[in-house]
């Protein structure tokens, strides 16, 4: 059997608002292997994001146990979380957060300068990608000048930049027409395929969720496979 990359132990989260509290999430487990592609689904405000947010280790779980690549990772320092995020992580949102001074092949480049990688190396990883997004002519332009499917394809190829074992993806397509959410997606599967990824892809449309190896579903708080 594949090898466990990502694992959540009794994951639980509460949102404390005025004299209000609000469980989000009630004793979570989940096991992400490698080359598996996991959809997330549930009803908006069912907690989809905070789990990907915790998985990620962007936000502290107030209860249960994180495993990556087979190591804790839940009580790690800030530092150290970084660091994992670095290597072992990928990330994909809604919203590309493209930085939108820079050009194209320049957002694939910067995470992997981070990393500690060369600067030619990371261009030419960079050219790697934008080309098997097939936006070897884009490469020159800033976001302003692409379109939102163009963007996000360059959003994708940045979170593979510095090859994670992990991708989290948050309704990478939701903000796309149709066809074009399609050809995101499609290109989404092909790379994650291609690495050996484990991906974690929350979406609200069921028709990409059925494409995926398995469909998991949240709800008050619950996180059950349909």
């Amino acid at each position: 059997m594949p090898d466990s990359l990502l694992k959540l132990t009794g994951i639980a989260q509460t949102f404390h608002q005025g004299e209000t509290d609000l469980k989000v999430l009630r004793g979570v487990d989940m096991e992400l292997k490698e080359g598996e592609i996991v959809a997330l689904v549930g009803p908006s405000g069912s907690g989809k994001s905070t789990l990907l947010q915790i998985a990620g280790l962007l936000e502290q779980a107030e209860a249960g146990d994180i495993e990556i690549g087979g190591r804790p990772a839940g009580s790690l320092s800030e530092a150290e979380r970084t660091l994992v995020r670095r290597s072992d992580l990928g990330f994909v949102y809604q919203y590309h957060h493209l930085l939108a001074e820079f050009t194209a092949l320049e957002n694939i480049v910067i995470p992997q300068l981070i990393a500690g990688i060369s600067k030619s190396h990371a261009r030419i990883r960079a050219s790697e990608l934008i080309s098997a997004m097939g936006l070897e002519a884009r490469a020159s332009h800033r976001p302003a000048r692409l379109s939102g499917g163009e963007q996000q394809r360059i959003a994708i190829a940045r979170a593979l930049a510095n090859a994670p074992k992990i991708l989290l993806a948050d309704e990478p397509t939701g903000n796309l027409d149709p066809g074009t959410a399609d050809e995101v997606f499609q290109l989404l599967m092909s790379q994650a395929r291609g690495a050996g990824l484990a991906a974690l892809i929350a979406t609200h449309n069921p028709v990409l969720a059925a494409r995926m190896d398995r469909v998991l579903r949240l709800e008050d708080g619950v996180l059950l496979e349909r």
